[in-house]
């Protein structure tokens, strides 16, 4: 399917793309592996290409074993897939995570090549991946969030007592963490001054650019799905909690969201319907104002910090898709099963005109 081309064949050529350079590749290949499963077959021809760590593009058919870790992996030895080639199927599912994936970084290269493609475009993704700058637009949106503090490359070389002292009038506990980066990579929870600074730098080995938040007070995780409609109408999933009962995990880390199971998903949410009603709204008004496209799962904190009981934490534009992540679990709940899911984003990408929209 080229640009000009309005017409969707009887059986769409789907390249699913996963794997990719940053923290997150082991989900991005899980997720890939879990979605590919449930792909019909008959009305789609499937062809899978990941993304080495350090940036090849290769053919691979997700059937190597995954290793020791818990996470798969791409297969460095796969046949070479070049971009260009792109231009022959007729959309793309970007199963990425995190830095040169999900931050708009793909997006453009697939606008270029004039392929469709499945969520959000180059302006959302690089939004949506960069908290601070998510923070922004939420605010211009109306939202309710915590207080924080971004810390720019030069500021922390040049001007870190000035720093410090701005991350001091957060109080304490302050979570440091990087600025665009997923699945909680290079996240930790300061409890003493003392080890702010430590915490900053861990932040940096994933991203230069960070952001310190207050911790909110009493506060229960919770989280919503959203797709659009065929006609662009952003549809919001019933609420679900991420539950962490156990005591060795300060907050829900890498750890606990993938390989030791110690994390529990609670869904529907235990709240009232007058507060899910409000969560909801304030989900697709979010993902209204980063101009979301496709799905989003977006996060939210009932705490006792916020006046009203509630804010907004962030938006993820490609969540965690395995059969058992939150967003699909949230979809299921609300009626949507996981393969159905699959082809409705697939669809919607399908008909969707690629350019300027």
């Amino acid at each position: 399917m080229n640009e000009t081309s309005s017409t969707v064949p009887a059986r769409p050529r789907v390249v699913v793309l996963f794997g990719g350079r940053s923290s997150e590749h082991g989900v991005s290949c899980l997720t890939a592996r879990n979605v590919v499963a449930v792909v019909d077959r008959e009305r789609y021809d499937v062809l899978t290409v990941g993304i080495t760590p350090d940036g090849r593009w290769v053919r691979d058919d997700l059937s190597a074993p995954v290793p020791p870790s818990g996470l798969p992996e791409v297969a460095v030895d796969g046949e070479p897939f070049a971009w260009e080639e792109l231009r022959d199927v007729d959309v793309v599912l970007p199963l990425l995570h995190g830095p040169w994936g999900e931050d708009g970084t793909v997006q453009g290269l697939l606008e270029v090549a004039g392929v469709r493609y499945v969520g959000a475009g180059v302006l959302a993704s690089a939004v949506g991946m960069d908290k601070p700058f998510t923070k922004t637009v939420f605010a211009a949106a109306g939202l309710p969030q915590i207080p924080y503090v971004t810390i720019l490359p030069a500021q922390w070389d040049t001007e870190r007592d000035k720093v410090l002292a701005r991350v001091g009038a957060l109080g304490l506990p302050v979570f440091v963490k990087p600025a665009r980066a997923g699945s909680s990579s290079g996240v930790t929870k300061v409890d003493e001054a003392g080890f702010l600074v430590e915490a900053v730098e861990a932040a940096r080995k994933h991203d230069p650019k960070v952001i310190v938040e207050a911790a909110a007070v009493n506060k229960r995780e919770l989280e919503v799905g959203v797709i659009q409609q065929p006609d662009g109408t952003p549809l919001a999933s019933v609420v679900g909690e991420v539950r962490n009962d156990d005591t060795t995990h300060d907050f829900y880390d890498f750890e606990a969201k993938y390989l030791d199971g110690t994390s529990a998903n609670l869904v529907p949410a235990d709240i009232s319907d007058v507060f899910a009603a409000r969560i909801r709204d304030y989900a697709v008004k979010a993902f209204t104002a980063i101009g979301g496209e496709g799905l989003a799962r977006v996060d939210f904190f009932a705490t006792d910090s916020a006046p009203d009981g509630l804010v907004i934490n962030e938006i993820n534009t490609m969540p965690g898709f395995t059969s058992t992540s939150m967003f699909p679990v949230l979809w299921e709940a609300t009626g949507i099963g996981y393969a159905e899911l699959v082809d409705r984003l697939l669809q919607l990408a399908l008909h969707r005109s690629p350019g300027l929209r």
